[in-house]
């Protein structure tokens, strides 16, 4: 499959897209009608190579902009599924792990175009499957892209991780340091990115010298299939990357207690990653990369340019319906300026258009599903009881947005500060806010968490960014940032990863040293 008559010549990022570019629009609404012409195909399992069938039968995935819209059937994986996919990774991986890393480097790059060269295909699909708008779409195939491209290039920027050590004088001894593949990892990836958060570990495995096996969330397996597609057509060999769609009670049990399984990465819940993180070692260490969630703050001082902290905050919010991981869900603003800013930020919110996101007059499109619709009813609910709703808080039901799950964004406050608002993540458009005395109040009560993603700041005095910079307790930080006062990053650009219980390895996503999270290193001593 290529798409070169429908590539785009402009460069596609959350930072650089505008919704007023029209040939973007024009491409994007070919892109469209192409993944309509797609949708209720059934798609298979890849292991080995080879598309096959899943053994446990097939699943749909519909969509939460339509429930009645089918997005296909999906090969439904079972145990004995993950460890025929686990026998042909193990077989394929000496192979793969003596490729030279110029020539695995190559291939994955070749991916990279081919995913490119399709973004508008794949984001329209994304759009179906998930509900996100198409700026968000399309900025996701891209980041998807670049993310090969930039780990592709942190190997070869190590020269493949082999690099020569000391001899302590002695011309006959020659030492090296040298990162080697573990094996076989296991990725297990989310429905929120379900292009990007599926392609950055496999990347990364693969560049590394690992084989993989990924599964998708359940409730997003299209973009999958299409990366699987783009690796396939790149010239991965056979058995290097596998592909098993299905449950996590059978397809991701049996990566966690399969002991052929060398590695996983899982990206999701705080309590699913770190149930597993506890879990997975069991004879001998395992690497267990977890990338968890977060509960996001932004602190807005009085000496804050209000407009400013009121867009980057209602853009942080309300993104993909709050359902990213780094969405900015609380914010604490001293005093003087609580009201003006709660003024400012309802006001753009109730600007916002809901409804279906293909249209390119909606900003926000539905959440994931009902159980999603009732996580945020529920939470809305009790600020009903306990607090005040300043905006929002419906779920939206008048005309076709009754057949999909939609709710309207939600500004809360009046609250105690520990209410469970503050505390819960509901991965939904809903953002509480807390006014405070000062901002030693307010980076207290913004590192009184378990998580650490991100947090972001909005000050015009130096000593205040400089304060926020030193203490806040989270792998990603902002400084008055209009374009998202907790969200978005790209690669090379913002390394993105979590803190506390938001990540395992302290190595962040997005950045130079993800690549070496897949490798081992061992040192090599020759005498002459």
């Amino acid at each position: 499959m290529t798409a070169e008559a429908t590539k785009p010549r402009i460069k596609i990022t959350y930072a650089t897209l505008r919704n007023d570019n029209e040939e973007l629009h024009a491409l994007y609404e070919a892109g469209v009608q192409a993944s309509r012409a797609g949708l209720g195909g059934h798609h298979q399992n890849f292991i080995d190579g080879k598309w096959i069938d899943g053994s446990a039968g097939t699943f749909e995935a519909r969509s939460p902009i339509d429930r009645d819209l089918l997005v296909g059937t999906f090969a439904k994986g079972d145990r004995s599924d993950v460890q025929a996919a686990i026998a042909a990774a193990r077989r394929a991986a000496p192979a793969w792990r003596r490729t030279p890393w110029p020539d695995r480097l190559a291939i994955l790059r070749r991916a990279a175009e081919f995913i490119s060269e399709r973004q508008m295909r794949y984001g329209a699909d994304m759009a179906f499957e998930v509900g996100k708008n198409r700026l968000e779409a399309l900025g996701e195939v891209e980041e998807a892209a670049d993310l090969i491209r930039y780990y592709a290039q942190t190997v070869e920027d190590n020269d493949g991780y082999d690099h020569p050590m000391d001899n302590l004088g002695d011309m006959t001894v020659h030492t090296r340091s040298v990162l080697r593949p573990h094996g076989v990892f296991a990725v297990i990836s989310p429905f929120n990115f379900p292009m990007a958060l599926s392609t950055g570990p496999v990347a990364g495995a693969l560049l590394a010298g690992n084989t993989a096996i990924l599964k998708p969330a359940s409730a997003a397996p299209l973009s999958a299939v299409n990366l699987i597609h783009a690796l396939e057509d790149a010239g991965v060999p056979a058995g290097v990357v596998n592909l098993v769609m299905g449950p996590g009670d059978t397809v991701g049990e049996e990566f966690q207690s399969n002991q052929g399984i060398d590695g996983i990465v899982f990206t999701g819940s705080f309590e699913v990653g770190f149930k597993l993180f506890k879990s997975f070692s069991t004879s001998w260490p395992r690497p267990c990369i977890v990338e968890m969630g977060g509960k996001n703050p932004a602190i807005v001082s009085r000496k804050a340019d209000l407009e400013e902290a009121a867009e980057g905050i209602m853009r942080s919010a309300f993104g993909f319906g709050g359902q990213k991981c780094s969405a900015n869900s609380r914010v604490y603003v001293e005093q003087p300026v609580h009201d003006e800013l709660i003024r400012m930020l309802v006001e753009k919110t109730e600007k916002l258009t809901v409804g279906d996101p293909i249209d390119r007059k909606n900003w926000l499109g539905p959440i994931i599903d009902q159980k999603a619709v009732d996580r945020h009813q529920q939470a809305v609910s009790e600020v009903r009881r306990d607090g005040k709703v300043y905006t929002g808080g419906e779920h939206l039901t008048d005309g076709d947005l009754a057949r999909g799950f939609y709710v309207e964004p939600t500004v809360v406050g009046n609250l105690p500060a520990t209410h469970r608002v503050f505390q819960d993540e509901l991965f939904a458009p809903f953002t509480a806010v807390q006014a405070v005395d000062s901002i030693d109040e307010a980076l207290r009560l913004a590192n009184d968490t378990i998580y650490g993603l991100t947090a972001g700041v909005y000050s015009e005095d130096p000593a205040e960014v400089a304060r926020f910079l030193d203490e806040a307790e989270a792998g990603v930080l902002y400084v008055n940032r209009r374009a998202g006062a907790t969200t978005g990053a790209w690669p090379g650009v913002q390394a993105f990863g979590g803190w506390k219980g938001s990540g395992s390895t302290g190595k962040a996503g997005l950045s130079r040293y993800y690549v070496a999270q897949f490798l081992r290193e061992q040192s090599h001593t020759v005498v002459d």
